[in-house]
Formats: structure tokens, C-alpha cells, sequence
């Protein structure tokens, strides 16, 4: 066993060593897997950065009712007086002032992007002033909060960094009024940042939405009261209603696109994938058929055939676990905090956020590297173990 080890490691060595001379090979075959990496971590990064976006400010003390049946705000509708039996319910947090609840509207808008000048779809959200204190994660970075009953709006980071016109003290022709631009908010990375913000009772008329609301956000006692809230309003006859924790909300939302995302990524990396094997292939082909008179000799000076085999596999590893390592760094460096906005599918309204490139996806990216590596290297591996000796003797 000790003296299989030694060969293996012998070999292996020797096979490192001979790498600089077959390089242009060795550098295009390591390029290639390098590339496959690069492009699937830019591509799944989107996926990762856009369900953090997503879900991060979400929070377990912190409910949304929405309409029986809705399966977004969009689709939802509550009455007035429906918001008011909801925010009375046990288990919504209370203080001096009332219940910590936020029946809210959710209309979207049109805004040019900043980069392209192109329209896009803007969400624009209807708060009551409890909106703050229900969130918990709102925190103005410039300008104030708008002021109750006036035509002013405040912005998300994200949604000010992708969409002209969100800049303090610039008016909007929004529907059918003209609405001032007085703060920049900023909600943990959450979703909220790519939204607007105005009050409520402006946003009705302005839309002509009467007294309705769409969703009613609760922030509750304790997390443990989400039963008890979700309780009541099922056995209250007055409402039609279901409630949802904002965790589970807000990935729900995101599992459209993540999932598309994922699997465009996975089409495109698996192609790659194998014009990358084909390539290391082709490369460790190449060295074996070069180093033929080598080995030949490596075996009949008592090497087995298995050394043989793990030092040209062990070869093509190398180069796989050189060039995954490299992709993974760029990809790191070029992606990771990229920011951007995409469409969210259940709304039709755009999602600022940023590209994360995690460690657990530059593992995944390696891991790859290294499943090209091993394919693209075993069958050139095997074909060198199994070459007759006496024939690559005779080239001596």
C-alpha cells in the first residue's frame, strides 16, 4: 500500500512538472472551466441577491392580511371598516395611541430608469403613519417623512438609484396630482427600497379607491400571537380575510423568478459545462498521447496502472481546481454588489437589489470545476493506463 502511495505521488509530481511544456493547452483548458464558472456564478449571484432583496427586512412579528383568495396585494381589496376589525384583532401589538397596524394601498407607476431612459413599472404604497413603526426598519437617510394629507413622497434607496425623478425636491405628475419628492429611505435591503411611499388617505382619491385599502400590515405582540391573530379573523363572520407572516410572504413572492433564474443559470452553465469537458478532454488527450514513451517506461520500470491513472486524472484536476478558483474570484470581484432591478412577476413592478455572489455559491462554483475536471480527465486517464507497453517502448 505504502508503495502504491509513493508511486502515485512520484507520478503525480512528474506530470506537474512536465504541465509548462503542453501550456498553451494546459492555460485554454483551464480558461474554459474558468469561463463556465464565471457565467454561472453571475447568473445564480442574481437569483441569490434578488431573494435576499426579497426577504431580508422580513420579519416573524409582522402580519399581513390580505382578501381570502388573493394570492398578492395586487389582487387584494379590504374595506374600511374591514382594516379597522383586523387591527382591533387579538394578538396586534398595541400602544397608547392604538393598535400597531397599517392598512395600506398598493397602485403601481410609470418612471423612466436612470440608465436607459426606458419606463418601468414603480410600486407606489399608500402607508398610515403606523407604517413606520410596524416595519420597524424604515430609516430616512436624507430629506424627512412626508407630512399627513399633503402631495409628498418619500423613496426607497434602491428605487432613487434606479429611477429618474426620485431626487429631494423634484415634483412628479403622478395620476391625476402633482406629488414633491422629500425623503430617501433605506429598509435593511429589504423589497421596501424599491418602492414609494405617500399617505394613504392622499392616495385614494388620487386613484380613485374610495376608502378601500388592499393589505393591512400587524405588527404583532409576540411572534408566537400569529396563531391567535390568524384565529380570530378566521372565526370572525364579518371578514373574508387570510393572514401571512412577512417571512413567509415575501419568499413566497420571490419564488418565481428565483426559480427561473436558477434554472436559466443551470441550462447555461451545463452547456458550458460540457464544452468544457470537451476541452479538458481534448487537452489531456493531447498529453497523453505526448507523453506516451513516458509512461511506457514509468511501466516497465514497475509503476501499476493505477498511479498511472490518478496522476493524469490528478492532473486534470489541478488545472480544473486552478481555473474554478480564478472564475470564482472574478466572478466575486466584478459581480458581487452589482446593483440592478428586474421585473417581480407577481406584481409587474420592478425590484432594485444587488448581486450576490455568497460563499456558499463560489463553493458550488468549485465543486463544478471540479466535476470538469474529473470528466474531463478519467477517460484520458484510463487510455493511458491501458497502453501497451511494448508499443510506446518501440518510440524510444
Amino acid at each position: 500500500m505504502r508503495n502504491w502511495l509513493s508511486q502515485i505521488f512520484s507520478v503525480a509530481v512528474y506530470n506537474l512538472r512536465t504541465v509548462p511544456e503542453r501550456k498553451g493547452a494546459a492555460i485554454a483548458a483551464a480558461v474554459g472551466i474558468a469561463g463556465v464558472v464565471l457565467v454561472l456564478v453571475g447568473v445564480l449571484s442574481i437569483a441569490v441577491g434578488f431573494r435576499k432583496a426579497m426577504t431580508a427586512a422580513g420579519s416573524d412579528d409582522v402580519a399581513l392580511v390580505l382578501r381570502g383568495g388573493a394570492a398578492n396585494e395586487m389582487s387584494s381589496g379590504l374595506s374600511y371598516d374591514e382594516t379597522r376589525v383586523i387591527s382591533d384583532s387579538p394578538g396586534v401589538a398595541r400602544t397608547a395611541e392604538g393598535p400597531l397596524a397599517s392598512a395600506e394601498l398598493f397602485v403601481i407607476i410609470s418612471l423612466p430608469k436612470r440608465t436607459t431612459g426606458t419606463d418601468a413599472n414603480v410600486p407606489l404604497r399608500g402607508v398610515q403613519q403606523s407604517a413606520y413603526d410596524v416595519r420597524g426598519n424604515i430609516k430616512m437617510i436624507q430629506g424627512r417623512r412626508f407630512e399627513p394629507g399633503r402631495n409628498e413622497i418619500i423613496a426607497g434607496s434602491g428605487a432613487a438609484r434606479e429611477f429618474a425623478g426620485l431626487d429631494i425636491g423634484r415634483k412628479l405628475r403622478v395620476g391625476q396630482n402633482e406629488w414633491e419628492v422629500v425623503g430617501i429611505f433605506t429598509a435593511d435591503g429589504g423589497s421596501a427600497e424599491s418602492e414609494v411611499w405617500t399617505d394613504a388617505a392622499v392616495l385614494q382619491p388620487a386613484y380613485h379607491r374610495g376608502n378601500s385599502f388592499q393589505v393591512v400590515y400587524a405588527k404583532l405582540a409576540s411572534p408566537k400571537e400569529f396563531q391567535n391573530l390568524t384565529n380570530s379573523l378566521a372565526s370572525n363572520p364579518q371578514l373574508n380575510v387570510k393572514a401571512e407572516r412577512q417571512t413567509d410572504y415575501n419568499a413566497d413572492q420571490s419564488t418565481l423568478i428565483t426559480n427561473l433564474i436558477k434554472v436559466i443559470g443551470g441550462i447555461i452553465g451545463t452547456l458550458m459545462g460540457f464544452g468544457a469537458i470537451f476541452g479538458a478532454l481534448n487537452t489531456m488527450f493531447g498529453a497523453v498521447a505526448a507523453r506516451t514513451r513516458e509512461i511506457s517506461t514509468l511501466r516497465a520500470l514497475g509503476f501499476g496502472a493505477v498511479p498511472v491513472v490518478f496522476s493524469v486524472l490528478f492532473e486534470s484536476l489541478a488545472l480544473a481546481l486552478i481555473g474554478g478558483v480564478f472564475g470564482a474570484a472574478v466572478a466575486y470581484l466584478y459581480f458581487n454588489g452589482m446593483q440592478t432591478a428586474t421585473m417581480n412577476f407577481q406584481t409587474f413592478s420592478q425590484i432594485a437589489f444587488s448581486f450576490i455572489v455568497s460563499p456558499q455559491l463560489m463553493a458550488l462554483a468549485i465543486l463544478v470545476a471540479v466535476i470538469i475536471g474529473f470528466f474531463g480527465g478519467i477517460f484520458p486517464a484510463i487510455r493511458a493506463a491501458r497502453l501497451p507497453i511494448a508499443a510506446g517502448l518501440r518510440e524510444i
